[in-house]
Protein backbone atom coordinates (compact mmCIF):
# COMPACT_ATOMS: atom_id res chain seq x y z
CA UNK A 1 0.00 0.00 0.00
CA UNK A 2 1.05 3.53 -0.95
CA UNK A 3 1.40 6.27 1.40
CA UNK A 4 -2.46 7.99 0.81
CA UNK A 5 -1.43 11.49 -1.53
CA UNK A 6 -2.28 14.73 1.07
CA UNK A 7 -4.90 17.07 -0.62
CA UNK A 8 -4.96 20.18 0.32
CA UNK A 9 -7.97 22.91 -0.05
CA UNK A 10 -7.15 25.28 -3.00
CA UNK A 11 -6.89 27.76 -0.65
CA UNK A 12 -4.36 26.56 1.80
CA UNK A 13 -1.35 28.05 2.58
CA UNK A 14 2.20 26.36 3.18
CA UNK A 15 3.68 26.55 6.35
CA UNK A 16 6.25 28.36 5.03
CA UNK A 17 4.66 30.98 3.32
CA UNK A 18 2.32 31.68 6.40
CA UNK A 19 5.61 32.27 8.64
CA UNK A 20 6.97 34.62 5.91
CA UNK A 21 3.20 36.53 6.26
CA UNK A 22 3.61 36.50 9.94
CA UNK A 23 7.34 37.78 9.79
CA UNK A 24 6.54 40.30 6.94
CA UNK A 25 2.93 41.71 8.48
CA UNK A 26 4.23 41.80 11.88
CA UNK A 27 8.32 43.18 11.42
CA UNK A 28 9.69 44.10 8.38
CA UNK A 29 9.31 42.71 4.76
CA UNK A 30 8.03 43.23 1.70
CA UNK A 31 4.30 41.82 1.22
CA UNK A 32 3.87 39.78 -1.67
CA UNK A 33 0.10 39.11 -1.38
CA UNK A 34 -1.41 40.17 -5.18
CA UNK A 35 -4.65 41.35 -2.88
CA UNK A 36 -3.41 43.80 -1.06
CA UNK A 37 -0.56 45.16 -3.55
CA UNK A 38 -3.43 45.51 -5.94
CA UNK A 39 -5.75 47.30 -3.12
CA UNK A 40 -2.74 49.68 -2.70
CA UNK A 41 -2.26 50.37 -6.24
CA UNK A 42 -5.76 51.18 -6.88
CA UNK A 43 -6.03 53.70 -3.36
CA UNK A 44 -2.97 55.22 -4.91
CA UNK A 45 -3.99 55.71 -8.39
CA UNK A 46 -7.51 56.78 -7.47
CA UNK A 47 -5.72 59.24 -4.73
CA UNK A 48 -3.59 60.78 -7.61
CA UNK A 49 -6.85 61.32 -9.85
CA UNK A 50 -8.58 63.30 -7.29
CA UNK A 51 -5.45 65.31 -6.00
CA UNK A 52 -4.81 66.84 -9.67
CA UNK A 53 -7.96 68.48 -9.65
CA UNK A 54 -7.51 69.52 -6.25
CA UNK A 55 -4.58 70.83 -7.31
CA UNK A 56 -5.20 72.89 -9.71
CA UNK A 57 -8.66 74.37 -8.06
CA UNK A 58 -6.58 75.58 -5.46
CA UNK A 59 -4.48 77.57 -7.50
CA UNK A 60 -7.69 78.93 -9.23
CA UNK A 61 -8.96 79.72 -5.51
CA UNK A 62 -5.61 81.55 -5.11
CA UNK A 63 -6.11 83.29 -8.03
CA UNK A 64 -3.37 82.13 -10.40
CA UNK A 65 -2.76 81.98 -13.96
CA UNK A 66 -2.28 78.90 -16.31
CA UNK A 67 1.17 78.36 -15.47
CA UNK A 68 0.46 78.29 -11.82
CA UNK A 69 -2.45 75.87 -11.97
CA UNK A 70 -0.57 73.26 -14.23
CA UNK A 71 2.51 73.31 -11.54
CA UNK A 72 -0.15 73.36 -8.63
CA UNK A 73 -2.08 70.36 -10.28
CA UNK A 74 1.61 68.46 -10.75
CA UNK A 75 1.99 69.18 -6.75
CA UNK A 76 -1.63 67.66 -6.08
CA UNK A 77 -1.32 64.91 -8.05
CA UNK A 78 2.42 64.24 -6.21
CA UNK A 79 0.73 64.60 -2.58
CA UNK A 80 -2.55 62.78 -3.12
CA UNK A 81 0.17 59.58 -5.05
CA UNK A 82 2.04 60.03 -1.15
CA UNK A 83 -1.20 60.31 0.51
CA UNK A 84 -2.73 57.10 -1.40
CA UNK A 85 0.57 55.07 -0.55
CA UNK A 86 0.85 56.31 3.07
CA UNK A 87 -2.99 55.90 3.79
CA UNK A 88 -3.63 52.20 2.11
CA UNK A 89 -0.21 51.15 3.71
CA UNK A 90 -1.34 52.18 7.13
CA UNK A 91 -5.06 50.43 6.22
CA UNK A 92 -3.48 47.05 5.30
CA UNK A 93 -0.99 47.14 8.52
CA UNK A 94 -3.68 47.86 10.62
CA UNK A 95 -6.14 45.26 8.63
CA UNK A 96 -3.23 42.33 8.79
CA UNK A 97 -2.47 42.83 12.81
CA UNK A 98 -6.02 42.72 13.64
CA UNK A 99 -6.16 39.34 11.48
CA UNK A 100 -3.26 38.12 13.06
CA UNK A 101 -4.22 38.81 16.95
CA UNK A 102 -7.38 36.90 15.58
CA UNK A 103 -5.49 33.84 14.71
CA UNK A 104 -5.84 34.22 10.65
CA UNK A 105 -2.46 33.82 9.28
CA UNK A 106 -3.44 33.84 5.40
Amino acid sequence: MSEPERQDAPDAVSPGRQAYNIVTDTVVGPNIRWRDNLLQAAIAGLCLVLGIPIGALIAWIAGGNGGDQIGFAIVGGFVGLVVGLFGSGIFLMVFRAVRHLRGKHD
